[in-house]
């Protein structure tokens, strides 16, 4: 009785998971009287006969096929098991959870830039997030003729095409080259939803896409810092106080070191001295505005003035 038992009785589940593994089929065997089909969680189930989609499952847990899968099947509800005799089914496992991939530029991008006929080179970085989404058309698509579909295969399939969008999606009219951080925000939108209706056929969809990091080569990198040194340096004020902050920095990194001390106290005396040179200023402006403003003759009477802050005619205050 045991050996007849062990030919009749199988388990219907997905043998070969895998976290990166977005379906697994199980195939070319019988499915005898006394199965059983397991479900785990982040899994759903489609039974499949003759290439046609039979049934979903998306309840995890452990069921007896005969009698809880099979009356729920579109032609198999009628469907007796032989004493030893099953039915040539297939199960397709969905992994159901949202994958996140990693993506990165293969070589530089060329975008079109003013005095750079060859374009600016820039390289990108992020990463998307996928998901399964339309069973049917993931079956037409892919599993119909796959065993197993990897995040890998994602991986490739949409990294050819990213450098693509992004040369559409930087190019935009407005766009700074060189600060293409500050709009990575809509870039990575307008690429996002490209992407998805490109892979919306293929049953799955992109759920998000984020770019981490635009990168330059290393001379226009140069270029751009010197140009916001300069930036900087044009505001005296925001130049002084951060000139300050790195020379008491630098002394705090080298333990208190006589060169980071010097540092602060020769900026400490240097915005001292720029402080009185500009209140001198102010107080020799507002002299000399003092004295021009005394009239040659007064305004109540007409005499002429002799210096005096008052008319020596009427008292008229003169200044």
């Amino acid at each position: 009785m045991g050996f007849f038992s062990g030919q009749l009785a199988n388990v219907v589940e997905w043998e070969e998971w895998r976290e990166d593994m977005v379906f697994w089929r199980w195939n070319n065997r019988e499915i005898k009287k006394g199965s059983r089909l397991i479900i785990k969680p982040g899994q759903d189930a489609i039974f499949m006969y003759n290439g046609k989609i039979e049934g979903i499952f998306k309840d995890d847990g452990e069921y007896d096929i005969e009698s809880q899968i099979i009356p729920f099947l579109s032609s198999l509800k009628g469907f007796k098991f032989g004493f030893n005799s099953g039915i040539r089914a297939e199960v397709l496992f969905i992994n159901t959870k949202e994958f996140i991939i990693k993506w990165g530029t293969k070589a530089p991008v060329n975008i079109p830039a003013l005095g750079m006929p060859g374009g600016l080179p820039v390289r990108a970085n992020g990463t998307f997030t996928i998901q399964v989404s339309d069973y049917v058309a993931l079956i037409d698509r892919i599993a119909g003729v796959k065993q197993q579909y990897c995040v890998e295969d994602i991986k490739l399939r949409i990294t050819s095409v990213i450098d693509q969008l992004l040369m559409k999606w930087i190019t935009k009219e407005g766009r700074d080259m060189f600060n293409l951080q500050a709009n990575a925000f809509e870039i990575a939108n307008g690429i996002k939803e490209d992407l998805d209706m490109q892979i919306m056929k293929d049953g799955m969809t992109v759920t998000g896409f984020q770019i981490i990091s635009f990168n330059y080569p290393s001379e226009v990198q140069d270029m751009i810092n010197k140009n916001a040194a300069q930036n900087m340096v044009g505001d005296t004020r925001r130049y002084q106080q951060v000139s300050m902050t790195d020379a008491m920095a630098s002394g705090n990194l080298n333990g208190g070191s006589m060169a980071g001390d010097m540092a602060g106290m020769m900026m400490g005396m240097q915005m001292a001295g720029q402080m009185m040179e500009h209140a001198t200023q102010n107080i020799g402006t507002a002299q000399s505005g003092t004295t021009a403003s005394m009239p040659n003759f007064c305004p109540n009477c007409g005499q002429k003035t002799t210096g005096s802050n008052f008319c020596p005619n009427c008292g008229q205050k003169l200044v």
